[in-house]
């Protein structure tokens, strides 16, 4: 099966902040997931703002000033759960449904925050709990997607990416599609995988996961062209991480490229001495 590639990004698990996609040598792994509508970037500063207006003016109903701080403590949950900090993420989360229980993107983070625990059982109740509120919402779509894709669920995620690119205002539809794509690889369905992967690159040049992940089905193709144009497209993109140069290093090596195949080696062992990638060029694992 063809490796799936798991760049490293800053914060990536926050969809909604990655609308250009920054690459980085920060350690977060993309696990596919985004943060619940009604999340954003600036959580907790938002919230402070929030919190230091009047609780209600004569222009908001009692149900928007319900679903208002229910968005703060969801807001809350979000920057908790970027941060890996579980245990609080979980208390928002659980405040705000307590707020206001018809707010689904408050059930979509409980999902991701029991997904991240390993909470199996609870992350299908509250994942299926808000997409019963909003089934057609593309991010809660796309969450859930991912998340049944990594519980061994493959075929029914395809069929929730797939609806999540059912909305046309949905602004990161690059996103269901490599996540679909990781997930045609995981049954072995590389053209499945090479179509959701071309299609996230026709709407974002810049996704990263496909073009790792395209490179990498065209060289184990021995397509070395259309590997090269994948890989160069992504080391010119973005800075590169002990996975993209090696990448790199092998689409030059099965190229003939014996100049290039050198730089890049001589780049891992300098810049990732102690990574996985550089034992395996010191072992010359190149998986041909």
């Amino acid at each position: 099966m063809t490796e799936v590639f798991r760049l490293r990004m800053a914060a990536v698990l926050a969809a909604g902040l990655l609308a250009g996609g920054c690459v980085t040598s920060q350690t977060t792994s993309n696990e596919g997931a985004g943060l619940p509508p009604g999340g954003t970037g600036g959580g907790s500063q938002q919230a402070s703002r929030d919190r230091s207006t009047s609780p209600t003016s004569s222009a908001t109903s009692e149900p928007e000033e319900i679903r208002r701080r229910a968005r703060i403590r969801l807001e809350l949950a979000a920057t908790h759960y970027q941060q890996q900090n579980f245990p609080l993420a979980l208390q928002e989360a659980d405040q705000s449904v307590r707020l206001d229980a018809g707010f689904s993107a408050s059930y979509g983070m409980l999902g991701l925050i029991y997904m991240a625990i390993g909470d199996r059982a609870k992350a299908d109740e509250n994942f299926n709990r808000a997409i019963a509120l909003d089934p057609k919402d593309a991010e809660l779509n796309n969450n859930f997607g991912w998340y049944l894709c990594q519980t061994g669920r493959q075929q029914e995620a395809l069929a929730y990416f797939n609806r999540a690119l059912e909305d046309r205002l949905y602004a990161t539809p690059a996103k269901p599609l490599h996540n679909a794509g990781i997930c045609a690889l995981q049954i072995g369905d590389e053209a499945a995988a090479e179509n959701y992967f071309l299609r996230s690159f026709q709407v974002d040049p810049a996704n990263a996961v496909a073009m790792y992940n395209l490179a990498q089905l065209y060289l184990k193709r021995r397509n070395h062209e259309r590997a090269k144009f994948y890989s160069d497209r992504l080391m010119n993109t973005y800075q590169p991480n002990a996975e993209t140069l090696w990448l790199a290093l092998r689409v030059a090596r099965a190229a003939g490229s014996q100049d290039y195949t050198a730089q890049l080696a001589s780049q891992l062992r300098q810049r990732f001495p102690g990574s996985r990638e550089a034992e395996l060029l010191q072992r010359g694992a190149f998986g041909d």
